[in-house]
């Protein structure tokens, strides 16, 4: 393991961690582009529908109805947080917890995934629906769900960062 001014950069091997979600994230879509038709919907539980929908916007259809520009503008914030992400996890501190390494792969791969729809199709694919009776949650798709199992373990570490501190300082 490469150490140098008390960072890890072996956190940097969690980067196949991102890779595996790109992979994974573009296999699924690929499959969903070439056995779907746009909005065509298979019932696969009572809560869960397989259906290809096109997202321009961000999470939740945010900014959707744009006039195009919001394209460019989720890849350039994409390619600005996954430089700061790699950066990152370059510069962790040696003895950090797994935790925060999975989460910001996780983060990553998701991001990734979803800029190489942007790019190649000028939108993302969705297609995993889950509703309950008639409430439908926006479908999502793999790099929508790494990125939120992400989200949650940096929830999750900074909580018992948090925990580790106080203790440390002597407090409960």
């Amino acid at each position: 393991m490469s150490e140098t001014n008390g960072t890890n950069t072996s956190a940097l091997r969690w980067l196949w961690l991102a890779l595996a979600v790109i992979v994974a994230d573009q296999l699924t879509k690929g499959m969903i582009i070439r056995s779907f038709e746009l909005y065509e919907v298979v019932d696969i539980l009572p809560v869960l529908e397989i259906t290809r929908l096109h997202n321009t916007g961000a999470a939740f259809s945010l900014l959707a109805g744009a006039s195009g520009w919001q394209r460019w503008f989720f890849v350039g914030l994409a390619a600005v947080v996954s430089v700061g992400i790699i950066y990152w996890l370059k510069h962790l501190p040696k003895h950090s917890a797994p935790f925060l390494p999975a989460a910001l792969a996780l983060v990553l791969g998701g991001a990734l995934g979803n800029v190489i729809d942007r790019l190649w199709h000028g939108h993302v694919v969705d297609f995993l629906h889950f509703h309950w009776k008639l409430a439908y949650f926006p479908a999502f798709n793999l790099a929508d769900t790494a990125i939120t199992i992400g989200a949650g373990l940096l929830i999750l570490d900074a909580v018992i960062e948090g925990r580790r501190a106080r203790s440390r300082e002597g407090g409960s």
